[in-house]
């Protein structure tokens, strides 16, 4: 007995001596370092603190799932770099997100529980009176870095879970044609002016299924005598292609089918999209598969969503102002504004603007500018971008975009997107400069075959590019740091906007149009 008496008396002293489990026998600067040190803890192993200072049961719990949850980080990152596609496709999916949403909130919820019950440990009570309002905000902060970070995880994956559903059809998928998939793009104006929509804005998106490697076909919105494919409905309506004659303008294809031949696509929730998809599939003699229609009226705010885009403009662009009354041909007002050449970031008024745009130019120079946007788009439209505008952005997003992409096909686009998004983006447009001159109407008198032919060597020449191996990292990247935003007041040619609103004011058109000849030499910046 008195032999084991003093061992049992000396085990309760040490134990009651241990600065992490019994701070109060504990120096007062021993009790500070043990309370970060348990925040620490808590924060890099969530469950450690408990184990060493607290409940070991729940901090064994703890340890369960923080070592699970790393367990499946570490295997989604793995995916990313081996099928991105399927970590899309789980993020994307109906159900799985709705999975990974109620996960998050859990953890969430969790995390801050373990952040509270650590606080219990710390004993505060015990701090110096100054060190314990440094403990609390430290803790309170720690809770917002990481019990915040997974709600706000939870509430983008909500978000994004509702806007794909919103956006993207319940279809089924699509294989891709010739080893590309074939993407309809339009841009949809339904102004106060005018019956129905019509897209203004018409470009076929090709791109290899392997690579991402893109090709773009831009369609202007006065091409006539379009054909269409042996297999669509419109053939029984005009059998030698859309050839009504000036009326029948590819971009009033839309509003014609959707007003008066709604049947001939009883399946189709937009009969005008699928009705311009066989358009398209007949002037460039290629399968269009699926559509994306983005409303112009909406477009102004997805940009503004973005927080803007870069561009390197050609040349001045004229904010077009209110027709005058009474004018045959009809004429405008002197413009409201000038978009000035040189590297500079656009808001969605002027993108809208820069984009749409044709007086004192042609079709043509607007289809440059308008592929010019759609890249700027493409090339801005980054993760980070998305995370901190992404509310936003998805609000434009749904209110704007309409297509017949399956939501289930979701993930695999996506990650087609990402394999193009660091290549070079080749352009033909369907018209002038690459087929004839503005004079010679190419667009309302098309040649097809000659058409059809450069469709297709284009497309094998991209197929042959995208195969070989490559010698260069990618396209040449512009260095932010030296750009410089050029001022709206003045370009290198010493042209001025007090200038051109002086030729616009005196009417001088064929001046104005030598100065402009150049606003669709853009890029993206």
């Amino acid at each position: 007995m008195s032999l084991t008496h003093p061992q049992g008396t000396a085990g309760s002293s040490t134990a009651l001596t241990d600065p992490v489990r019994h701070p109060r026998s504990a120096p007062p600067r021993m009790r500070t370092k043990r309370a970060f040190l348990l925040l620490l803890m808590t924060l890099v192993l969530p469950g450690s603190a408990q184990i060493v200072a607290g409940d070991r049961r729940l901090g064994r719990r703890a340890l369960r799932v923080t070592f699970t949850c790393w367990a499946l980080v570490l295997l989604s990152l793995v995916l990313a770099l081996t099928n991105r596609a399927l970590v899309v496709g789980v993020v994307t999916h109906r159900w799985w997100s709705l999975v990974l949403i109620v996960a998050l909130v859990g953890l969430a919820l969790g995390w801050a529980l373990l952040f509270i019950n650590t606080l219990r440990l710390i004993r505060i009570s015990l701090l110096e009176r100054g060190v314990r309002p440094v403990v609390a905000a430290t803790l309170a902060l720690l809770m917002v870095l990481t019990s915040g970070s997974l709600a706000y995880g939870a509430y983008v994956l909500g978000v994004g879970r509702s806007t794909v559903g919103s956006i993207f059809s319940s279809g089924p998928a699509f294989d891709p044609v010739d080893g590309r998939y074939n993407f309809l793009l339009m841009g949809g104006d339904a102004g106060e002016d005018r019956t129905g929509r019509r897209p203004d804005s018409i470009s076929v998106i090709s791109i290899d299924a392997d690579t991402g490697s893109t090709v773009t076909f831009s369609i202007p919105r006065n091409f006539q005598n379009a054909p269409f494919p042996e297999d669509s409905p419109l053939r029984e309506v005009y059998p030698d292609g859309y050839n009504c004659g000036d009326e029948c303008i590819i971009n009033s294809l839309y509003t014609e089918v959707a007003q008066n031949h709604t049947e001939l696509y009883p399946d189709a929730q937009d009969p005008g999209a699928e009705a311009m998809m066989d358009a398209a599939s007949g002037v460039l003699g290629i399968e269009v598969q699926s559509y994306v229609l983005v409303d112009m009226d909406g477009f102004e705010q997805l940009i503004d969503a973005m927080g803007g885009i870069r561009i390197d403009a050609g040349g001045w662009v004229p904010i077009t102002a209110g027709e005058i009354p009474g004018t045959d041909p009809v004429r405008h007002y002197p413009p409201d504004g000038w978009i000035a050449p040189g590297v500079q970031k656009l808001d969605g008024y002027h993108a809208l603007w820069y984009a749409r745009s044709r007086e004192f130019v042609t079709d043509y120079h607007r289809i440059s500018r308008q592929q010019c946007v759609q890249q700027a788009m493409i090339a801005q439209l980054d993760p980070a971008t998305l995370l901190t505008r992404f509310q936003s952005i998805a609000d434009a997003g749904t209110q704007i975009v309409e297509t017949d992409i399956a939501q289930d096909q979701l993930a695999g686009f996506v990650d087609l997107a990402l394999k193009a998004k660091g290549q070079q983006t080749r352009r033909l447009t369907i018209g002038a400069p690459d087929f004839g001159t503005v004079e010679e109407n190419f667009a309302t008198y098309p040649d097809l075959d000659r058409v059809h032919a450069r469709v297709r060597a284009m497309l094998s020449e991209d197929d042959a590019k995208s195969s070989a191996p490559s010698r260069s990292s990618g396209p040449l990247q512009l260095d932010r740091a030296a750009v410089v935003e050029l001022p709206a007041q003045s370009s290198d040619s010493g042209v001025t906007e007090q200038y051109l609103q002086e030729l616009a004011t005196i009417g001088d058109d064929a001046t104005l149009g030598e100065i402009l000849n150049d606003n669709g030499e853009c890029s993206p910046a």
